[in-house]
């Protein structure tokens, strides 16, 4: 298997961070809504999943995480 070069690294890292910061991105701007409700009710702790759990953290907010008014 050959080695990879930098901007080989680069370019299969950059789509892998866009997503994960306008998912991030997204979800916080959704979690900041006056009107939405959360499981368990505290906004911090999922603000916290968010940005902390890398990629897994907005989708498990908007899978399980928001509540449906």
């Amino acid at each position: 298997m050959a080695d990879l070069k930098p901007e080989q690294i680069v370019a299969l890292l950059v789509p892998i961070i866009v997503i994960q910061v306008g998912l991030m991105i997204a979800a916080l701007i959704d979690l900041e809504r006056d009107e939405r409700q959360v499981r368990g009710g505290n906004k911090l702790v999922w603000a916290l999943v968010i940005v902390f759990v890398n990629l897994l953290g907005p989708i498990v907010y908007f899978v399980a995480g928001r509540e449906e008014a």
